[in-house]
């Protein structure tokens, strides 16, 4: 059984005064009788620790995290995962100047490449029920055979629509090439709990990320990276250094810790969520999914019913029912081991409503997979070429100089680099939130 250190601590020093430090809101007034949470929120204190050089109820709870996750040592974040991802960039750019990614990556490895003056070799694996799957290892290989100046691969496990990558042979690869395997692991926090499976980022890789917001119950932006080659720690803890936020919040960090122990204190609730999941699926009759191999992303493929998925959201949020996205053809509703079966017997209820409903039929309207066309120059260059905002409509063609994607997923639909096609110009003027562009107009290299 696991000891709660941080949320413990934080409850016993919960009333003391907090007069002469900050934050500002002092545990009173209208912030601490509607957020509870506030008398939580402190600093470094000599009661609190310090994430920065931990070595007291912050490092004893590292250590629990890691011997929980099976790392070597492992970091709280309270930055997301996308700290972790930048930490990581960071560490690999001692080691070589150019890094293997996948096409669907987040768009902060684009940012830490960029930042880092790292080059991206993006690979493209192949497209299943049109969802971009993970490289293949043959690709890996034929690269580390081409380019010595490779430092190693930032592998994506699982993606957003459950997609597992192919983590032991892309390990084995890169080990024979003596090259590091980086995983951003962000969706996958959960399967820490199922090593058995063989899906857990941890298995294989030397330093990963968890973003344990996503599928524990930890509050948002509550997240770990984790080391298991010690040779890379001190890197790691350099890069750490830089990229966190020195004013790191107590409630996000004991909320990691409180949520990895509780989901490992009480493997149960997992194993039923699973259950539940899968208890779903066997009894939605009449209803397409997407064959996910990650449990917690469950993927309603509307086009069987030829229904339009973004119109099949809004009614779903007209119930009250919140998805995690719709893509058009998908919605992706987001499990965890705090999903219970009455809300899944809901869910059903409600997507066979939808199903059966006349004014949603035939409005599917197929979208292809859209992403930039062929790379006209590598990514670094395009960002450091002169350029120019241009309206997003006329800009087919055209050669993109800084990413612009989707969010969520927070996937680049064209990065730097890239020829802009009209599918892509499609997908982003259809989509309901963006990021890269302004007032509807992209960045372009200049002619």
């Amino acid at each position: 059984m696991y000891y709660y250190r941080i949320y413990n601590q934080l409850k016993k020093y919960a009333k003391a005064d907090k007069s002469f430090h900050v934050p500002g809101h002092k545990g009173r007034g209208e912030l601490d009788r509607l957020l509870p949470v506030a008398a939580f929120d402190i600093t470094e204190l000599g009661y609190s620790d310090n994430l920065f050089c931990p070595s007291g109820i912050i490092a004893e709870a590292q250590r629990d995290i890691a011997e929980i996750t099976g790392a070597r040592k492992s970091y709280i974040l309270t930055d997301g995962s996308t700290c972790g991802v930048l930490s990581m960039l960071y560490v690999l750019k001692k080691h070589g100047g150019k890094v293997i990614v996948p096409r669907n990556c987040h768009t902060s490895v684009w940012n830490a490449c960029r930042l880092l003056r790292l080059e991206p070799i993006i690979l493209n694996g192949r497209t299943a029920e049109g969802v971009l799957l993970p490289p293949e290892p043959e690709a890996v290989e034929d690269i580390l055979n081409k380019d010595t100046d490779v430092a190693g691969m930032l592998a994506l496990s699982p993606n957003y629509y459950g997609n597992i990558a192919p983590l032991a042979e892309y390990a084995a690869i890169l080990k024979r090439h003596k090259k590091l395997l980086f995983v951003d692991g962000a969706h996958g926090a959960h399967l820490a709990f199922e090593r058995e499976n063989g899906a857990y980022a941890g298995v294989y890789a030397d330093i990963w990320v968890d973003g344990a917001h996503k599928s524990l119950p930890v509050l948002t932006q509550g997240a770990v990276v984790s080391v298991n080659d010690l040779s890379l720690a001190e890197e790691l803890e350099e890069a750490l250094s830089i990229f966190r936020t020195t004013s790191p919040s107590y409630p996000i960090m004991a909320s990691v810790e409180l949520g990895i122990k509780y989901i490992a204190n009480n493997l149960q609730l997992l194993k039923a969520a699973k259950r539940a999941a899968e208890g779903f699926k066997a009894e939605a009759k009449g209803l397409a999914f997407y064959p996910s191999a990650d449990w917690t992303k469950l993927v309603w493929d509307l086009k069987a019913l030829d229904i339009c998925a973004d119109k099949a959201y809004l009614r779903l949020e007209e119930r009250g029912i919140y998805a995690e996205l719709s893509d058009g053809r998908y919605i992706i509703f987001y499990l965890s081991p705090m999903t219970g079966a009455e809300e899944l017997k809901g869910l059903l209820c409600a997507a066979r409503g939808l199903a059966a409903d006349k004014t949603l039929a035939g409005t599917y309207r197929e979208r292809p997979l859209s992403f930039g066309g062929e790379r006209a120059c590598g990514y670094l260059k395009a960002t450091e070429c002169t350029r120019e905002l241009v309206p997003l409509a006329s800009a087919k063609d055209r050669v993109c100089a800084a990413d612009a994607g989707l969010t969520p997923p927070c996937i680049p639909v064209i990065c730097a680099g890239e020829v802009i096609t009209e599918g892509a110009i499609y997908a982003l003027s259809n989509a309901k939130s963006t990021f890269g562009l302004t007032d509807k107009r992209v960045w372009v290299v200049k002619e």
